[in-house]
C-alpha cells in the first residue's frame, strides 16, 4: 500500500514554514485559530509517519485513507490543548512525533472501520486538513442553511425534494428559494474558512469557487441523520 503524497506540502505558504520547529508551529496553531497554515504544515511534516502506522491495519487503501483522515481529525481537535513541554511515560522529554504515534495507536485500537462499499471519502479530493476546516465552517452556519447544504451535498437531493422535506417539517420554502439559500450557504461557508485555507486548497479564483467547495463537501463522510 503506497504512502500518499499531498500537493499542499509544496505550496509556498507551507514551504515557508519548514524552518519552524514543532513547538513553534504548535504555538502558532494555538495562538492563531483563524489561520490554517500551521496545522497544514504539521500535517505535511508527519502525514507519512501516521499513514505508515495505519496502512498495516486496514484491509484496503480505501479503509486506510478513511482511518487516516479520521485520525487527523482527532489530532486536530486534540492539538488545541496539547502542551509539548510535558514528559513522556518513560520520563523522557515529550516530542510531537512521540505524541502523534501514541494518538495514532489509540485511533487504530478504537477503530471500527465500515465496509469498503460504504466509504465515500476521497483522500486526494478532500485532504484531512481541508476536512477539518470545512467541518468547522459548517458548524458556524445558521442551522437551516447547514441543513439545506447537507441535504443537497450528502444526499444529492434536488431543490424540489428538499423543499418537500422542509414543508413536511413545517418550513414552507419553495424550490426556487432553496436554490438561493444554497448559494447563500456556499458563500457563507467559503467566508468561514480561514483565508489561507482558501488559498492553499481552493485558490482565489472568482468563478467556480462555490462549485469546487460543493464538490469537496460531497466527498466528506458527513455525520448527519434526518429525524
Amino acid at each position: 500500500m503506497q504512502i500518499p503524497t499531498f500537493s499542499e506540502c509544496n505550496h509556498p505558504l507551507i514551504r515557508s514554514l519548514s524552518r519552524y520547529s514543532d513547538q513553534e508551529l504548535l504555538t502558532l496553531f494555538q495562538r492563531h485559530p483563524d489561520a490554517g497554515q500551521y496545522f497544514v504544515a504539521l500535517f505535511c511534516r508527519y502525514s507519512s509517519i501516521v499513514y505508515t502506522l495505519i496502512k498495516h491495519l486496514a484491509r484496503s487503501p480505501v479503509q486506510a485513507d478513511y482511518l487516516f483522515a479520521m485520525t487527523w481529525r482527532h489530532i486536530y481537535y486534540e492539538l488545541g490543548g496539547f502542551d509539548l513541554r510535558g514528559v513522556a511515560a518513560n520520563g523522557e522529554p515529550l516530542t510531537l512525533q512521540h505524541w502523534l504515534i501514541n494518538i495514532t495507536a489509540v485511533c487504530i485500537n478504537q477503530a471500527e472501520l465500515p465496509p469498503v462499499e460504504s466509504i465515500h471519502y476521497s483522500l486526494q479530493d478532500t485532504p484531512p486538513p481541508l476536512w477539518c476546516y470545512i467541518e468547522q465552517a459548517l458548524d458556524r452556519l445558521p442551522p437551516m442553511l447547514r441543513l439545506i447544504i447537507l441535504m443537497a451535498q450528502t444526499f444529492h437531493w434536488s431543490e424540489t425534494r428538499i423543499a418537500a422535506y422542509l414543508k413536511a417539517e413545517g418550513e414552507n420554502i419553495p424550490p426556487a428559494e432553496i436554490k438561493l439559500r444554497l448559494k447563500e450557504g456556499y458563500q457563507l461557508l467559503e467566508e468561514s474558512l480561514p483565508e489561507d485555507i482558501r488559498v492553499i486548497y481552493l485558490g482565489e479564483a472568482e468563478d467556480g469557487l462555490a462549485q469546487q467547495l460543493g464538490y469537496n463537501l460531497n466527498e466528506l463522510e458527513l455525520s448527519f441523520e434526518l429525524e
